[in-house]
């Protein structure tokens, strides 16, 4: 069988053998629902679920009644806006983003500005280097933080950020997307001082269908789901909530994946990505005059565009020498149209990768791009 040479980690990781393993074992050995049953097995369901969400809130310097289980970022930036304007005080407001955002952070505060229920929104100003410049950041009462771009894999300086919209409005709900930055660098919700944050359980090893949702004040909001598990009582008047995190999960959770958190930030904190592989084919691909690169030396992924050749052309040519690289808009449209560009091919690496995989993937571009 021919080699495949994965460099798509930032679209979504291949699963190390402890996530895998682990899961295998739970399905076979110890899988029960949980919360629902007072038996041994549901019990010691119970146990790991507990066990996973102290590990998430660990991991990310968070309280364990802050992490809330969802099916991923997608999921939980969704719910993040069905939260908010579920709460009695919620009567629009201003909301600011950037061109940073991946669709999913930004296409809800959109929708509801097209149907007249947010009053104003604001894009905030990106410097040369496509960051987002503290010192204009807008006042707004909901602010998207990207803390790091999909498509140009760098660091947001996510604090610095939220400081300058609490001086301009000290109410103002912060809300980070945190699914590329998780994967790269250490995030302390604390030090951030964010409201909401998520990020999803595929992109750091864990598997399809989880998600992490952080809420600051995981007490104070009525929730926007409702079914089993998540209400002590119903009365003829109303009903009886849990606590959180429970109230946040009504349903059966996702507990295979769930049990596979565990393993997946063991190993993702042993084993960062090599971005060395990163900086060798940045060099490389500088060398070639068709080629322009749209990211930094020092960026977590490398972006770029072939002049004369679609980008589609370039993934289906670098998929004929057995090597995997994301092409397209990255569900990420405003930065591309910042950058004037329809899309790009994007590489990125993960622990599996080696210099082997850079050199393959170079030779290859070179092949295609003379």
């Amino acid at each position: 069988m021919n080699k495949i040479i994965y460099l798509d980690a930032a679209a979504s990781a291949l699963k190390p053998e402890s996530v895998i393993n682990t899961e295998m074992e739970f399905l076979r050995e110890s899988y029960a629902n949980s919360g629902r049953g007072i038996c041994p097995r549901a019990a010691a369901v119970d146990n790991m679920v507990m066990r996973a969400r102290e590990s998430v809130a660990s991991f990310i310097n968070a309280k364990p009644e802050q992490i809330v289980f969802t099916s991923g970022s997608t999921d939980g930036l969704n719910r993040i806006v069905n939260i908010i304007t579920g709460q009695p005080w919620y009567n629009g407001g201003r909301f600011a983003v950037s061109d940073l955002d991946h669709h999913s952070a930004r296409l809800p505060w959109e929708a509801l500005l097209h149907r007249g229920k947010i009053s104003k929104m604001s894009v905030c100003d990106l410097d040369e280097n496509f960051d987002v410049k503290i010192d204009s950041v807008p006042q707004c009462d909901f602010l998207v933080i990207t803390a790091m771009s999909n498509v140009l894999g760098r660091a947001q300086d996510v604090a610095g950020i939220i400081a300058a919209a609490r001086n301009k409005n000290p109410d103002v709900i912060t809300i980070v997307d945190a699914a590329q930055y998780v994967v790269h660098n250490k995030i302390d919700v604390e030090k951030w001082d964010c409201d909401f944050l998520v990020f999803s359980g595929h992109k750091i090893g864990a598997d399809t269908g989880i998600g992490i949702l952080y809420i600051r004040d995981s007490q104070k909001y009525f929730p926007d789901k409702f079914g089993g598990g998540m209400v002590m009582s119903v009365r003829e008047s109303g009903l009886d909530l849990e606590s959180a995190p429970e109230k946040w999960e009504a349903g059966t959770l996702p507990l295979t994946q769930i049990a596979g958190l565990v393993p997946a930030i063991k190993y993702l904190e042993q084993n960062r990505p090599n971005l060395d592989l990163i900086k060798y084919m940045y060099d490389e691909l500088l060398n070639n005059p068709r080629i322009k690169i749209l990211t930094k030396r020092d960026s977590a992924l490398l972006s770029f565009v072939v002049d004369g050749m679609h980008i589609l052309d370039v993934g289906t040519y670098l998929g004929a020498y057995g090597i995997c690289v994301r092409v397209g808009n990255c569900c990420a449209s405003w930065i591309h149209k910042k950058m004037g560009v329809p899309g790009c091919a994007r590489a990125s690496v993960g622990a599996w990768n080696t210099m082997d995989d850079a050199r393959a993937f170079v030779n290859a571009i070179n092949k295609i791009v003379k």
